[in-house]
């Protein structure tokens, strides 16, 4: 079983999801590995932050480099946060992620450049043009942002999901949508569905539970991480 037909299988659907960690170095990779999670996802912000940048200012180069350490630090599936893809041609990110070792990959509609939102049937051409470039050696995870962007609930959602379905996505994930509203999105897109859990937020379980097929933490553990050492360096430094 190839690394995206492994991950693929992993969707196992509501009442059970796939929990991913959010790998921001080859370190973290390798401490959530040897925890038993049999996949891992990047998160954009937290490996920018590692990396010393804000969130959207990575250079591609640098992204990509870093997501390979990651990948060849582990022996399970890496799903990488890609954001909108930088700019690159289908061919070229296609290469760029296969020769990280990520096996899947989120994508973003969100236009970084207005605040809006991209064209839903222009995003679902460039969903469509990975899909036929990757083939099935790619776990698509289609990222919706109307509601980071205030751009629509439920039904800008789902049209936007059902499009994306059509092009080949194997997973839509609606970043911040109301836990209420999963199970609302799940049935009306139709594939698995990602969401995000948040500090003080419902956990993994519950994300489930409520329509979650996998659930994924953004920059969230790389934080605490950051705030643990904080804390243990405040310590050391009135200790010394």
């Amino acid at each position: 079983m190839t690394g995206a037909a492994a991950l693929r299988a992993l969707h196992h659907g509501p009442g059970l999801p796939l929990v991913l960690p959010g790998p921001w170095d080859a370190g973290s990779a390798k401490a959530f590995a040897d925890a038993g999670f049999p996949a891992l996802a990047t998160p954009s912000a937290g490996v920018a932050a590692a990396l010393g940048y804000a969130d959207g200012e990575v250079p591609p180069d640098e992204m990509f480099a870093a997501i390979g350490r990651i990948a060849r630090a582990v022996d399970v599936p890496v799903t990488a946060d890609v954001e909108d893809g930088y700019g690159l041609g289908a061919r070229e990110l296609v290469a760029r992620l296969a020769e990280a070792g990520a096996v899947g990959c989120n994508l973003e509609d969100g236009d970084r450049t207005t605040g809006g939102l991209v064209d839903a049937d222009r995003q679902t051409d460039r969903l469509a043009e990975v899909r036929a470039v990757a083939g099935d050696a790619l776990v698509i995870n289609a990222r919706v942002d109307t509601y980071v962007r205030g751009a629509g609930g439920v039904a800008e959602t789902v049209r936007r999901g059902r499009l994306y379905a059509t092009a080949g996505a194997d997973c839509v994930y609606p970043i911040l949508a109301p836990p209420e509203e999963l199970a609302e999105l799940a049935a009306g897109i139709g594939l698995p569905l990602n969401a995000l859990a948040v500090p003080d937020g419902p956990a993994p379980r519950e994300l489930g539970a409520l329509g979650a097929a996998r659930v994924t933490f953004g920059p969230w553990q790389q934080r605490r991480a950051m705030a643990a050492i904080a804390a243990k360096a405040r310590e050391l430094r009135g200790g010394g």
